[in-house]
């Protein structure tokens, strides 16, 4: 029996024509599935909400961890302090005087103003200082700094207003065998009492704090 040549044509064709349906159904799950290792992403995303910060927000509580031990039951009451700051780095920069200059106010870190939160009566070196929110910014000097306690909170950068200071602290400043990329602050028990250390590069300053 002769067959069609036309028939032998489209039988030919349909191979690709399955196979390419075949291809564009894949294609579109890969594209359209969430949980396919082989979705496609730009090498370089953007967030669209907000710019990621060189400079992140971080967190010190006294206990240290307060958080992780109260969900582990380990503690029974609120934390004593907490400080709240965003921490610059060098990016290659010498602290002094490239970063900040002897003299001169600084906010203990960048973006908001560093704020220091005391849920307990406290005595800060010799000063008794009621429970409450506080901003913290510093004068610092070759060897010591002066903390300032402001009630200036919710603020941007550093606006000093001496009307609103609370108190102020001169701590000494030292060198040290560190040498910190980013500027730190933590609580830090020391004996009978705790020190707020704040450091960078390799000077560390401390605050005597009792509860």
């Amino acid at each position: 029996m002769k067959i069609p040549v036309s028939f032998l044509f489209v039988i030919l064709l349909l191979p690709s024509c399955n196979g390419n349906k075949e291809n564009k159904d894949q294609a579109v799950t890969k594209e359209t599935n969430p949980d396919s290792s082989s979705l496609s992403r730009p090498e370089r995303a953007v967030n669209p909400y907000v710019l990621v910060d060189i400079s992140p927000m971080d967190i010190s509580y006294y206990p240290a961890d307060y958080p992780k031990l109260k969900m582990a039951d380990s503690v029974s009451r609120p934390p004593y302090a907490r400080v709240v700051y965003s921490r610059p780095h060098l990016q290659g920069r010498k602290l002094f005087p490239g970063v900040l200059k002897y003299g001169e106010p600084w906010r203990l870190g960048a973006n908001e103003a560093t704020e220091l939160d005391l849920y307990a009566d406290a005595t800060l070196q010799d000063k008794k200082i009621k429970s409450g929110r506080y901003i913290l910014y510093c004068i610092p000097q070759q060897d010591n700094w002066t903390i300032v306690l402001n009630s200036n909170i919710d603020s941007w950068g550093l606006h000093p207003d001496s009307t609103k200071d609370i108190a102020k602290f001169t701590i000494p400043s030292k060198k040290t065998g560190n040498f910190l990329e980013y500027f730190t602050i933590v609580f830090e028990k020391t004996g009978n009492h705790v020190e707020l250390v704040m450091a960078w590069e390799s000077v560390e300053a401390r605050l005597p704090v009792a509860f």
